[in-house]
């Protein structure tokens, strides 16, 4: 009996040893899964993405520079044919359009510390340039307001690839951050062409304006409702949405940037705001709104959603 004991017990002693690995084992690997849940699932991968940098923004710049097209430029809001950056929505003197430059600095500010290097007919190709020369003044803030003429070409197929507008607004961006590396940047949409189409097509003198060739890719044959027509007007306007998600992209990757939430593509305008010469650009009215616009989200204490 006692034998028997002693050899149950071994055998018990044994299968216990045995099993105690596979427990330990199991245990260990149990660790492991939690462990890799923990480092490798998607609130780890989270945590290891880059966080985004912090902004910062003084709300009371104290010398702005601007860059971009004719509509910042002013053309055909005062003549026909002619730039008049007087009345520009960016640094224009018209007390009637009280631009951006005039509301945060004064009316002897926006003469003496404002610059206006925006080009009419000017596409993204030429920011590099002018932000070059916007960076020689070391402003407080840039404004930037470009892209309609990429999307109005004479032809679809002619309207800047996405790709490239990207290239060259981050070349924009480096050109700035070399020479002026604590500028503000303040990026304005690119206009809704479409509204703009539905808009000015009313009027007959419009119409008949149009025809001359501006802006063929989206307002050439205004009245014409056929299914090419409508498929180009729709190729215009989702290039221009597309081109507002790369100035949204790449200015969210700056600190010192501010992008307008779409601001002005989302602005209702009516003919009341469009040049009376060209039913195009804006007029001084469209001029004072985009001023408004600029000024709201420059001055707010958090950026546009």
């Amino acid at each position: 009996m006692q034998n028997r004991s002693a050899s149950h017990r071994t055998r018990t002693a044994a299968a216990v040893l045995t099993v105690l690995p596979v427990i330990a084992v199991a245990a260990l690997t149990g660790c492991d899964a939690e462990r890799d849940a923990t480092t490798n699932g998607p609130a780890a991968e989270q945590q290891r993405r880059p966080a985004a940098p912090a902004r910062i923004w003084d709300r009371s710049p104290r010398s702005v520079a601007v860059v971009g097209d004719s509509i910042t430029r002013g053309f055909d809001a005062c003549s026909v044919l002619a730039d008049c950056p007087e009345v520009s929505w960016a640094t224009g003197t018209d007390s009637a359009v009280r631009s951006l430059a005039m509301r945060l600095l004064g009316a002897s500010g926006a003469a003496s510390r404002s610059w206006n290097h925006a080009e009419t007919g000017a596409r993204i190709d030429r920011l590099p340039e002018q932000m070059a020369l916007a960076a020689e003044q070391k402003p407080d803030l840039v404004t930037v307001m470009i892209g309609a003429n990429d999307a109005c070409r004479d032809s679809v197929k002619l309207m800047t690839p996405v790709a490239d507008f990207r290239a060259s607004f981050q070349v924009s961006m480096r050109q700035l951050r070399s020479r002026a590396p604590k500028t503000q940047v303040y990026v304005s949409s690119v206009p809704d062409l479409k509204r703009l189409w539905s808009t000015g097509r009313g009027n007959p003198l419009g119409m008949q304006i149009w025809k001359l060739g501006i802006c063929k890719s989206m307002l050439g044959r205004a009245d014409d409702m056929s299914a090419e027509a409508v498929a180009r007007r729709t190729a215009v306007q989702e290039r221009v949405v597309a081109y507002n998600e790369v100035l949204r992209d790449v200015c969210a990757k700056d600190r010192r940037c501010r992008y307008d939430g779409g601001a002005v593509f989302d602005y209702r305008f009516t003919g009341e705001q469009l040049s009376p010469w060209d039913w195009f650009h804006p007029g001084r009215n469209g001029q004072a709104r985009l001023a408004e616009i600029a000024y709201r989200n420059v001055t707010a204490r958090r950026p546009p959603a």
